[in-house]
């Protein structure tokens, strides 16, 4: 009977040490990652590996990656494969990504956590579109073309100062003509009176004289 003692003790301690770990052991969790956790990477990966204790649920496991300044970076939908979870990536700059995951274990308990890994070289931004070939060296198909020196008229421009002037009659510098001789017209009509007063005065006189010589003959 002394000697069975020992060997009660020990299932007892076994048993013990086998009852914590059955609730454990229902919960599931990450078991490793490539990239791992921490990691920096200098060429982007094309998909992103995530390892799980046990198999998860494709129904209920949700996955997210993130980039810098909290871009999206999941190229497509994860696969599934028993434990293993495959994640498209789909890299922007460099920086810091974020893989996000939460799911359910067996036992209806949630898991969530992250992994973190910085990409050393990102995709260059793209460069800005380039103005069409021959932009700008021509005129605009919408603006009107810069009009030809015309031909100078040969009346020459309307009120010009040194428009020649057109026929008598027609053009008002062929009206200024005729002003001027209207101007003039007065002092040649006084000559005019002048005159035809001594001629008449001339013929008064010599009518007096004649008038006189016969009355003393």
């Amino acid at each position: 009977m002394a000697r069975a003692w020992p060997a009660l003790l020990g299932v007892a301690l076994g048993v013990s040490l086998l009852l914590p770990a059955t609730p454990a052991a229902a919960h599931n969790s990450l078991t490793g990652s490539d990239p791992r956790d921490g990691a920096r990477v200098a060429e982007a990966p094309s998909r992103i590996e995530l390892r799980f204790l046990a198999k998860p649920d494709p129904g209920t496991t949700k996955i997210t990656v993130t980039g810098p300044d909290n871009v999206a970076a999941l190229g497509g939908t994860p696969s599934f494969s028993g434990s293993l979870v495959s994640v498209p990536f789909k890299p922007g700059r460099a920086g810091l990504y974020i893989v996000g995951y939460q799911l359910a274990s067996s036992d209806g308990h949630p898991v969530s956590g992250e992994v973190r890994f910085t990409l050393t070289t990102g995709t260059p931004a793209e460069p800005p579109s380039s103005p069409p070939t021959g932009a700008g060296t021509g005129p605009t198909a919408g603006a009107p073309a810069a009009p030809s020196p015309a031909a100078p008229s040969p009346a020459g421009p309307v009120g010009s100062a040194s428009a020649v002037p057109g026929p008598v009659g027609g053009s008002p510098s062929a009206d200024a003509v005729p002003a001027a001789g209207e101007r003039d017209d007065p002092a040649g009509r006084g000559w005019l009176w002048a005159l035809g007063g001594l001629v008449l005065l001339a013929a008064l006189v010599a009518g007096l004289l004649l008038r006189r010589r016969s009355t003393r003959g």
